[in-house]
């Protein structure tokens, strides 16, 4: 479902500030593939994020979406097929607009644009159903703005924004970070059940290396811009934090230093 090739990412190139964030990555998902990425800052993992999205064009390499070569494809073309939860809750959805008008946007993501944002009784129906799974009252709210909503609200709206349409790709990139504990579990049991009962392709960047390990059938680990560990199935399951951080002191050879990673 998503082949990466050589890719590399060159910031403020032939100045002082120059800054390697991709060094030749090669990744392949296939689908249904779940893959957390975990990393300290700098290892690149949001440059990846927007690399497959379109957000930033790669100096090389190619990325492959269903067969497809996307590489040159704008944003706005490539989401289309492409999900994707942030960081900030605020970022995947419009505070001026109401709960149904955004999630009609979004209905339509796949579809040919129209001026008109279409909020019929069918739908309202639809947004009904895919919110009471969230079990948040929301099905309730449906004529509510946007900006009145908590963030953890307003996170769980975003997941199911990005994933009503079941895209090829859904990228999650450090959703619960942003949120207080209570809500960032909340999140994460959502995004575990969303994902597993669409069969979703998912690439989840995450600074808690516990929920790394917790969630998905595939981890990868950056630094420096490169993929120095990767451990699938039965090697995932049998991981703990503390071998993490052992194989990064064996792979480069000093500690990681990194506590938001560790104590998540």
């Amino acid at each position: 479902m998503l082949k990466i090739a050589n890719i590399s990412v060159t910031f403020n190139e032939g100045t002082l500030d120059e800054k390697k964030a991709l060094n030749g990555i090669d990744l392949e998902m296939e689908r249904g593939d779940f893959v957390t990425v975990i990393g300290s800052n700098g290892a690149g993992k949001s440059t990846l994020m927007n690399v497959i999205s379109g957000n930033i064009l790669p100096d090389v390499g190619d990325v492959l979406i269903d067969g497809k070569q996307v590489v040159h494809l704008p944003e706005y073309k490539r989401s289309a097929f492409i999900g994707r939860v942030f960081q900030d809750p605020m970022a995947g959805t419009a505070p001026s607009m109401t709960i149904e008008e955004n999630l009609a946007m979004a209905y339509s993501r796949d579809k040919k644009r129209k001026l008109k944002i279409g909020v019929t009784k069918k739908r309202k129906d639809i947004f009904r159903e895919h919110l009471g799974t969230l079990n948040l009252g929301l099905e309730d709210r449906l004529s509510a703005k946007v900006g009145l909503l908590s963030g953890g609200e307003r996170q769980a709206l975003s997941l199911m924004m990005a994933t009503f349409t079941e895209p090829n790709i859904l990228l999650l990139d450090e959703h619960t970070a942003a949120l207080d504990p209570s809500r960032a579990e909340l999140i994460t049991s959502l995004t575990e059940k969303v994902v597993r009962e669409s069969g979703l392709t998912t690439l989840m960047v995450t600074h808690n290396m516990q929920q790394a390990l917790d969630l998905g059938n595939r981890l990868i680990m950056m630094d420096k811009g490169q993929i120095i560990f990767e451990a699938n199935g039965e090697a995932k399951k049998e991981l703990t934090v503390e071998r993490l951080l052992q194989e990064f002191q064996r792979i480069r050879g000093e500690q990681f230093e990194d506590d938001r990673v560790v104590l998540g």
